[in-house]
């Protein structure tokens, strides 16, 4: 117990002590580590879905762009400077709290997330993948489409001036001098999504170990046995949709603070998919996978990017391949031998590794 307690702050002092390591490198990698915080909130939420409840969601980044333009909305000058009745009754500008925007993106977001589980509940494996596809293209058209009659999204321009985050009167958009030490914005920003995450993997791991999340798995594992046994596997579906959902708004909402602009092309067919090569290369259903397998697919890419052409000019004397050509070509190759030799992904959950599952000895 000792030794778990140490490894815990161990692990607690590098996590704090990781952006100031990467900003001596340059600020880019901490921005990098704050997209691989997001993608982890995103991973994790739909992990519920497809590793737990085994349901595949290929329209997952909908609920990243629901949660990402509730926040845009509520904290722009867009919807008062458009509207009439509610510029009369905030004339001062929309300025919810922060407490409040997450919450709420979490709430409407997790109801679309029922509203695309209600009609599927009956689908399953390519069925299931082809209409949340569809429900996820169906959105974002509808975000770039939604500025007339009335203009609510702004369509293909996105909205912009987008407050950022302010915790008691402090906004992590400036640097903030806390303790004689400070702090620049992206850091301030790195220990907000980081904070988020853990909470996030807390729940994940309550719900995993609990008479749900066994739920979940019985469902995964065969359906129909799962039926059998007494599960109502349409609600037991639906809180999968709406809580994985859920995750994906608030990380939506803190794209969007961090941001300070969104547009219907951040949330294309594409970032759906890499979402679901986290969850696979790092491993279904178990947390430190996913975790794993964010940190890889967002950070190896920006990796290769600030490589490959310095090594082919060492090498070659000159660029023979474009960088982006040759970091997708490394990256999907990479992808492709993973899947061969580690199926189950880099991290797989060890088959009877999970305390519900231990039985002991007579």
């Amino acid at each position: 117990m000792r030794n778990k307690w140490l490894g815990l702050v161990l692990v607690a002092i590098a996590l704090l002590a990781l952006p100031w390591l990467a900003g001596a490198v340059g600020n880019s990698w901490v921005r990098i580590l704050n997209v691989a915080l997001l993608y982890m909130m995103l991973a994790l939420g739909l992990n519920i879905v497809v590793g737990y409840a085994g349901l595949l969601d290929l329209g997952y980044i909908a609920f990243y762009a629901v949660g990402a333009y509730t926040y845009a909305l509520l904290a722009s000058p867009h919807l008062t400077d458009n509207f009439e009745w509610i510029a009369a009754l905030a004339p001062n500008g929309l300025h919810l709290s922060i407490w409040l925007i997450i919450p709420l993106g979490a709430l409407v977001a997790g109801f679309f997330g029922v509203l695309l589980g209600a009609p599927t509940l009956k689908l399953r494996g390519d069925y299931l993948a082809i209409v949340t596809l569809g429900f996820g293209e169906i959105i974002r058209i509808f975000l770039n489409n939604l500025n007339a009659p009335y203009n609510i999204t702004n369509g293909p321009q996105g909205i912009n001036m987008i407050e950022p985050v302010h915790i008691a009167g402090v906004s992590l958009a400036r640097s903030t001098e806390i303790g004689g030490l400070v702090f620049p914005s992206l850091h301030l920003y790195y220990y907000l999504f980081l904070g988020l995450t853990l909470l996030i993997v807390l729940i994940c791991v309550r719900l995993e170990h609990s008479r749900l999340g066994r739920a979940w798995t019985a469902i995964r594992d065969d359906e129909i046995a799962a039926r059998a046994m007494g599960i109502n596997t349409r609600n037991v579906k639906l809180l999968a949709f709406a809580l994985g959902a859920s995750f994906a708004g608030v990380a939506g909402a803190m794209f969007s603070a961090f941001q300070g602009f969104v547009s219907p092309e951040s949330f294309g067919l594409m970032e759906s998919v890499i979402v679901v090569c986290i969850v696979v290369l790092g491993g279904m259903g178990h947390i430190p996978g996913v975790v794993l397998g964010a940190l890889l697919l967002s950070g190896f890419p920006e990796m290769l990017r600030h490589t490959v052409v310095p090594l082919q000019e060492f090498f070659f004397g000159q660029v023979l391949v474009d960088a982006e050509v040759l970091r997708s070509l490394i990256y999907g190759l990479t992808m492709v031998l993973v899947m061969l030799y580690r199926p189950r992904g880099l991290w797989p959950k060890r088959k009877g590794s999970s305390p519900l599952l231990k039985v002991s000895a007579p």
